[in-house]
Formats: C-alpha cells, sequence, structure tokens
C-alpha cells in the first residue's frame, strides 16, 4: 500500500487544481468557493474509483481511460493556459490591460458598467457554481487510475478498499484543503494571507500571471505528451 499512496502525492501535483485555486483565492469569498469545487471533486473522484475497482477493471477501462481522456484533457487545458500567457504577454494584452484602467476609471467617475457574467456569478460567493466546476473538471489522471490498479491487486475487503480510495483522495485535493483547514484553524492569519496574496498579483500584475500561465499550459502540455507516448 505504500506505492498506493506515494502515488497520491504525485497525483496532488496538478497544474489545473492549482490555477483553479489561484483564482478562486483571489475572489470574493474564496471559503466558499473552495468548499464547492472540493465537494465537486469528492464527487466525481470518489465514484469514479469506486466504479473502477469494483466493476470495470476487468474490462480493461483502466487502461482505456489512462491512454485517451486524461492526456486529451491535459493537452487541452495546456493549450488553454499557453493561449492565455500569449494574450498577457503580447501587446494585445497591453492594450486589455490599458482597457481594464479606462473602465475602472469610468466607474470611479460614476459612468456604471456591468462585469462580465461568469465574474459576476462567482463574485457571490456561489459554491454550487464551483461544486459543478469541481465535479466537471476533476477527471481521473495517470496516476489516480495507476493506483487505482494497485488497490485492486491488493485484494482488499469492501469497507478498506472504500477507505483507501477516500484517504487517496484526501492526499491528491490537498491544495483545496489547505486552505479551508486554515480559515476553520486559524481565520484571521489565513484572511491576512490571502490578503497579501492578493495585494502580491495585484502589483506583479499581467508579467506575472503570464509566465505563471505559461509555466502550467508547458507542464500540461509536456504530461499530456508523455501519458500518449507511455
Amino acid at each position: 500500500m505504500g506505492e498506493f499512496f506515494l502515488l497520491a502525492f504525485f497525483a496532488a501535483v496538478n497544474p489545473t487544481l492549482l490555477a483553479a485555486v489561484t483564482v478562486m483565492l483571489v475572489l470574493p469569498s474564496p471559503k466558499r468557493l473552495l468548499l464547492g469545487y472540493l465537494l465537486g471533486a469528492y464527487l466525481t473522484s470518489i465514484t469514479i474509483g469506486l466504479v473502477i475497482v469494483f466493476s470495470l477493471h476487468d474490462s480493461g477501462a483502466v487502461s482505456t481511460t489512462k491512454n485517451t481522456l486524461s492526456p486529451l484533457e491535459d493537452l487541452a487545458f495546456g493549450a488553454i493556459f499557453l493561449l492565455i500567457a500569449y494574450a498577457l504577454g503580447s501587446a494585445r494584452g497591453e492594450r486589455l490591460s490599458e482597457r481594464r484602467r479606462e473602465r475602472k476609471e469610468a466607474k470611479q467617475a460614476g459612468k456604471e458598467k456591468k462585469d462580465p457574467l461568469p465574474q459576476r456569478l462567482l463574485g457571490r460567493g456561489s459554491a454550487r457554481i464551483t461544486f459543478v466546476v469541481g465535479a466537471a473538471l476533476t477527471l481521473p489522471g495517470v496516476s489516480y487510475l495507476t493506483a487505482l490498479h494497485r488497490l485492486d491487486v491488493e485484494n482488499l475487503s469492501a469497507s478498506a478498499t472504500v477507505l483507501s480510495l477516500i484517504a487517496f483522495n484526501v492526499i491528491m485535493l490537498v491544495l483545496l484543503e489547505a486552505p479551508l483547514v486554515g480559515y476553520a484553524l486559524a481565520p484571521e492569519r489565513t484572511k491576512a494571507a490571502v490578503e497579501s496574496f492578493k495585494d502580491w498579483l495585484t502589483r506583479s500584475g499581467r508579467t506575472t500571471a503570464a509566465h505563471a500561465m505559461a509555466i502550467l499550459g508547458g507542464l500540461l502540455v509536456l504530461r499530456g505528451v508523455l501519458e500518449l507516448i507511455l
């Protein structure tokens, strides 16, 4: 079982999840957004894991999903992040930034303009929205599928299998759980840390965002290519 739980730590290194957590932390009511996303992620990940282990492993579903779904997901999200990085780092990104400053100044001058619909919805702190997003985006990766194979080989009892899967997911989704634990145990310090993070993003601006998106996109594309080859 040691290798099974070691794979959970590899699965936790998830560029897509890191990007999602970063976005939610800078929005209003990050605690509710993170909790909604976490519950949606639990629902999808644990349910798929149980289905594969208990009924679909012998049919080859593990290898089929491993060879198609996860690499394509990585390549798709990687391409999106690279495009965003290019837009942020280009002259167009500069023009967009200038337009945002102009809109902000217009608002301060009393000219009321509405934000885009997705931003308005997320800004309400709707856990239901992030629940749906978390459920939709938390598809099994190679580390998770490999771990399911290892778990199947162990021939554990049904209860032990369920508990092992839950423990795996708790480790795998630590990027979501860590700030929520911080809000529960040290709410003031966590709020201060989140505000400092927002201030840092504001000061660093477009350049930092472009670099972060480029790194995340590159990692996802690389992982997707390696998964298709291997």
